[in-house]
């Protein structure tokens, strides 16, 4: 026989629980409401429902200490806007961390900013292999310096641009990292053959009908011949990036040279392409 068990408010029939070990993030925010979003949907919102992976969003105004639970405070030295109070900052990291591995390499934590770390394929990739990330959303005019000094606490930036908060950004991060955890995407292929895998943009795709609106596919990708299929899609590969994107061209030919040399010209520190394989954003 079972035994009730009578909780405090109505629960769903049925809850999402993560597989032992799959990959969380935590983000600490104003808005958990705004969580999971996008990442609730498609690929990814499957993945959750399947527990590959798992979502805490932390309400941050939850560790104010006073009645009308206030989370900011005038910048000091003058100057509009507001700063996220450190003592209630802290308060949320160290709870959230609480059980949380030390070593930022198996659980990174990252505060978004626009002043930060430019974040790309690399880092994502980095992340994805760790055992779960911290994001801390920032809002107003952005968070006191000492707590990000105190909790060792790195600064992220998905653009050169300033959003009106962390949230979107944490959502780019975590959609970016978490289609590289093994069964979300379901074809592993995938993610190997995109943009910034190999430290190029993705060539040209193309699918059925073969002609469209007078524009042909190329013949070649209707050949059936695979070894020059992938040369063409590699020359379109490089091509595109070497017109569109000549930080990326730089540093994927720094790396395509014997010894892995840069001449000085790689700009992107953690892109790690192989050659011929194959915003706080504020508030």
């Amino acid at each position: 026989m079972l035994k009730p068990v009578v909780s405090a408010g109505p629960r769903p029939l049925m809850e999402d629980k993560p597989r032992a070990g799959a990959f969380t993030a935590k983000v600490l925010t104003l808005y958990p409401e705004m969580f999971p979003g996008a990442l609730g949907h498609s690929l990814t919102g499957k993945a959750l429902q399947a527990g590959l992976w798992a979502l805490d969003a932390l309400d941050i105004r939850r560790f104010a200490r006073d009645k009308h639970r206030t989370v900011d405070d005038r910048p000091a030295g003058g100057g509009p806007g507001m700063v996220l109070k450190p003592e209630i900052v802290a308060a949320a990291i160290d709870e959230a961390q609480r059980g949380i591995p030390d070593d930022r390499t198996r659980w990174p934590v990252f505060a978004l900013s626009p002043r930060g770390r430019r974040f790309d394929q690399g880092l994502a990739q980095a992340i994805a292999r760790a055992e779960g990330v911290t994001l801390l959303c920032g809002r107003f005019e952005g968070i006191d310096e000492r707590v990000l000094e105190a909790r060792r606490i790195e600064e992220l930036s998905v653009g050169d641009f300033v959003l009106t908060g962390g949230e979107i950004a944490a959502m780019t991060v975590l959609d970016a990292v978490l289609r590289l955890i093994p069964g979300v995407l379901g074809n592993e292929a995938s993610a190997v053959e995109e943009s910034f895998s190999r430290g190029l943009l993705e060539h040209p795709q193309y699918t059925r009908p073969t002609v469209w609106e007078g524009r042909a596919i190329p013949e070649i990708l209707l050949s059936g011949h695979h070894a020059r299929i992938a040369e063409w899609r590699l020359a379109r590969a490089e091509a595109l990036t070497q017109a569109r994107r000549p930080d990326l061209w730089r540093a994927y030919r720094g790396a395509s040279k014997p010894g892995g040399g840069t001449d000085g010209d790689r700009e992107l520190s953690d892109a790690t392409p192989t050659a011929g394989k194959g915003g706080t954003e504020k508030d």
